[in-house]
């Protein structure tokens, strides 16, 4: 068994076929995984968007959702750039995290802020999700000098954060700030009786602080 030294400078010296054939196979199995997700999440974002109060949380589902199409056509380009079929791997990952905004829309008001507040909390949430597995993905790409497939992720991973961040600046603005209004009107009423201040970076503790 060679030395863990040599197995190390024989993979960054690009010589060992082994480690090579097996990130490989795992580039391949985490794209059709965020291949599901994203499929997942187009209709996600049209549920969410469909269920949001007020416009602007609407309207940011729905610019999302018509991105994740481009994404979703990114990754089949990347599927086509490596000779590989098009095809999905189940991610219960994404299906909890979409699960779990169908229970924020059954445990909030319609028409209430509150309800905006908990789809912007749920949206980052799968937001920071694909953050994390679009990186990974990057990551692998460049070790494999996958060039062309690592230029496509970083663009998406790039929108992803920006998302993300856009999410914030909606839920700062306006959003948390209303919501805390409504529920003082009408204490309970919500499923919420504190408000905590928000981070100005979503990805330390999410948008409403929590």
């Amino acid at each position: 068994m060679a030395a863990l030294a040599d197995r190390i400078a024989s993979f960054f010296s690009g010589n060992d076929s082994a480690t090579d054939e097996g990130l490989r196979d795992l580039f391949i199995s985490e794209l059709k995984s965020v291949y599901y997700a994203e499929k997942r999440a187009v209709d996600a974002l049209g549920d969410q968007a469909e269920a949001s109060t007020t416009n602007e949380v609407g309207t940011a589902f729905v610019n999302h959702q018509n991105e994740s199409r481009i994404q979703v056509e990114r990754l089949e380009e990347i599927f086509k750039i490596i000779g590989i079929k098009t095809d999905v791997y189940p991610s219960d990952a994404i299906d909890g995290l979409i699960s779990d905004a169908k229970r924020i829309v059954s445990g909030t008001e319609p028409g209430s802020l509150t309800r905006d507040a908990g789809l912007i909390i749920a949206a980052q949430k799968i937001e920071h999700y694909e953050i994390s597995a679009y990186g990974s993905l990057l990551t692998l790409a460049n070790m494999l000098d996958f060039s062309q497939s690592a230029e496509l992720l970083a663009k998406t991973l790039e929108e992803e954060k920006e998302t993300d961040r856009k999410l914030t600046i909606l839920a700062e603005s306006f959003v948390n700030n209303r919501s805390k209004e409504e529920e003082e009107q009408h204490p309970g009423s919500h499923h919420t009786n504190r408000h905590t201040p928000i981070s100005s970076d979503a990805t330390l503790g999410g948008t409403l602080g929590i």
